[in-house]
């Protein structure tokens, strides 16, 4: 697509976007040069924030469209010009914090995420694949997990979901909820950031580390399920592990996008690919971030309770892993469709 086709096609957009910005800014459209003809009415009729919102984020990504393919400077300037004016209306102006918390929550996070969809994918499988098939291999081979683990390290499993401990997977019974918080959120968030920065390397760090932590864990529910203790075990993982491992996916997944941005720049050199890249995967670290904190209160305050019936903590469990897939699914589809 030439230049001119590009600008031919979207410069409805363009001047749709400004006349409504002119009109939230109390400025007449007759200043704005590229606003003079009316698209669709709208100086007619009061801007709409929502269709303000979703023309900016067609504007953000015609913006990388016309730097990647190295568009003319007037036109790359102009839609800069654009959306850093949308940028500072609709995040600076319009919303007070908490609404812009609660953007990135319910649109920013979940639209990155689908955007990204093959990189979840390919990080899904390298984890999940290496899980399952370890889990059965130790489960019906009790010798299998020692290929990853060694036996003192397996009986000190077979401890913390034994049928007598206090609060599962807790090594020291004298530790309080509060105390294993701070654990899990260390542990957690220095897991998500070895597989997120092996990205850097070609992306082969992001699926090793992916990989290894399936096989780990793998080995873990098979060993205890070989045991007898899967069910002290599984009701334990199943509600926390909504948010972790969804977690563990998304940060192997911003991982791999870096390390394609740095084999496969395209036009763009490998610098501005790797930040282009970057800033585009910022919404799904924090989501990473955000759900590796309610996966560490769950497993210090929930996961842990033995009082609680396995059957109730599948139950509750079940509805987490809905909850997630459908946040990550289909949140925020609506608002996008409406800028089509």
């Amino acid at each position: 697509m030439t230049p001119l086709q590009f600008e031919a096609l979207y410069s409805a957009r363009w001047s749709e976007l400004e006349t409504a910005l002119d009109q939230l800014d109390g400025t007449k459209a007759k200043n704005n040069p590229f606003a003079a003809v009316p698209v669709g009415g709208i100086n007619d009729k009061p801007a709409d924030a929502a269709r303000v919102a979703a023309l900016y984020r067609c504007a953000c990504e015609q913006l990388a469209l016309a730097r990647a393919r190295d568009y003319p400077v007037h036109l790359v300037e102009r839609l800069e010009q654009l959306t850093d004016r949308a940028h500072q209306r609709i995040y600076h102006r319009a919303e007070a914090a908490t609404g812009r918390v609660a953007r990135m929550f319910l649109v920013d996070i979940p639209q990155a995420v689908r955007a990204h969809g093959w990189y979840v994918l390919v990080a899904t499988l390298a984890f999940a694949l290496p899980l399952i098939g370890t889990a059965i291999g130790a489960a019906f081979e009790p010798g299998f997990a020692l290929m990853l683990h060694d036996a003192p390290s397996l009986r000190n499993y077979e401890q913390m979901y034994g049928r007598d401990v206090q609060a599962y997977g807790r090594q020291r019974a004298a530790d309080s909820d509060f105390q294993m918080l701070g654990h899990y959120i260390m542990n957690n968030i220095g897991i998500a950031f070895r597989t997120f920065a092996g990205g850097l390397f070609a992306g082969v760090g992001a699926l090793f580390v992916l990989v290894f932590n399936g096989l780990y864990a793998g080995a873990i529910a098979g060993h205890l399920t070989s045991r007898g203790l899967g069910g002290n075990f599984y009701s334990f993982v199943i509600t926390h592990g909504a948010f972790e491992l969804t977690a563990i996916v998304l940060s192997g997944a911003a991982g791999l996008a870096i390390g394609h941005a740095l084999l496969s720049p395209g036009r763009n050199t490998r610098a501005g690919a790797l930040r282009e890249a970057a800033t585009r995967v910022v919404p799904v670290l924090y989501g990473v971030f955000a759900l590796l904190v309610v996966a560490a209160v769950v497993e210090a305050f929930w996961s842990s309770a033995r009082w609680v019936p396995h059957g109730v903590k599948y139950g509750v469990g079940g509805v987490c892993w809905l909850l997630v897939i459908g946040w990550l699914a289909w949140q925020g589809r609506v608002e996008k469709r409406s800028a089509h």
